[in-house]
């Protein structure tokens, strides 16, 4: 059954798409369905996507950027779906979607591995000191009789979440022949990787602290100041995950203070942050644009499972239950 025919044949169905223009492969699967696609500007406030889907009765809303609040959901009385182009919900309220029996749908595992390898990645460029050495050679320095780098090979790379993005991350730096030590306060071992439930001990022992955890009440500002001073003064944290998981204030100051030696960013407590953010003006710090999940695989397969997520929900099949965010509609079905 198509779509247009679940529709009764007259006015064709809308999807509300949040952000950048999707791949072709999942633009194509929704025409071919009959789901008409409507874009909303990137980084839209609230107001500005309540306002669009409310003006074109949306059936669907496929996130990417923006706060899906409860505005946006009540806004069209025809939303039946909404998908997220990606792993994380922080940016929708689970409960108002709830409230309207509407399933909110994860893509699973899509940008997994993308995200696993820019956290190992941003951990390579940190322990070999690869900003502070392209910046002095490029500066006319040569520090090659003075430099004493690290080796990865037996340093400790410490998961924080021991989820898909977690375990794979694991898996690439256990092949640079790092030690594993993970936290997570529901996962099992995988393997010869024990899993943790005490997360102050692995932030003792780690040279890096690589986050990937969801983002939920109980994980906002998980590392603050007095998770931070109990890491080494010559490890590192990487956050590939949401940046609130980590106190940012807090972060700061022990980069500041050389509480721990340095970070890297792939996202932020506000998304864009400021231009003036102090984060900038520290040495020990590398940047990048919330980029994990953005490579051409991950792209592709968040895309299309998104959309094929408003196509089942709109022609009345049924979903993979993992996928479901708002987990209480299940014991209410």
């Amino acid at each position: 059954m198509s779509a247009a025919t679940e529709n009764g044949g007259g006015r064709s169905l809308r999807v509300m798409i949040t952000g950048a223009e999707l791949v072709e492969e999942a633009r194509q699967l929704l025409t071919s369905h009959q789901v008409q696609a409507i874009y909303a500007p990137a980084y839209s406030t609230s107001e500005d996507l309540a306002a669009i889907a409310s003006d074109n009765e949306v059936d669907a809303i496929l996130v990417r950027q923006g706060q899906i609040d409860r505005s946006v959901i009540l806004s069209s009385p025809r939303l039946k779906v909404i998908a997220k182009h990606g792993s994380g919900v922080d940016n929708i309220d689970l409960s108002a979607a709830s409230d309207r029996g509407v399933p909110v749908l994860r893509a699973l595992a899509a940008n997994a591995q993308s995200v696993a390898e820019l956290a190992v990645s941003l951990t390579v460029s940190l322990m070999k000191d690869v900003v502070p050495l392209n910046a002095a050679v490029k500066g006319g320095s040569w520090p090659k009789t003075k430099y004493v780098g690290r080796d990865l090979a037996g340093a400790v790379f410490g998961v924080i979440g021991y989820g898909e993005i977690g375990q794979r991350a694991a898996s690439l730096a256990r092949g640079l022949g790092m030690q594993i030590a993970a936290y997570d306060p529901f996962a099992s071992a995988t393997g010869d990787v024990a899993v943790s439930r005490d997360l102050d001990a692995v932030l003792k022992v780690a040279d890096v602290v690589s986050l990937h955890c969801p983002l939920m009440p109980q994980t906002h500002h998980l590392i603050n100041a007095e998770k931070l001073a109990l890491m080494k003064p010559t490890a590192f944290l990487v956050n590939t995950a949401r940046g609130a998981v980590v106190d940012e204030a807090a972060l700061i100051q022990a980069l500041r203070s050389e509480t721990i030696a340095g970070a890297a960013l792939d996202s932020f407590e506000i998304e864009p942050p400021a231009a003036d953010n102090p984060l900038w003006s520290l040495p020990n710090v590398i940047a990048t644009p919330h980029v994990g999940g953005a490579s051409r695989s991950a792209l592709r397969n968040m895309a299309v499972q998104s959309a094929q997520h408003i196509i089942d929900v709109l022609e009345g099949r049924s979903f993979d239950d993992r996928a479901l965010a708002n987990r209480d509609l299940i014991a209410a079905a």
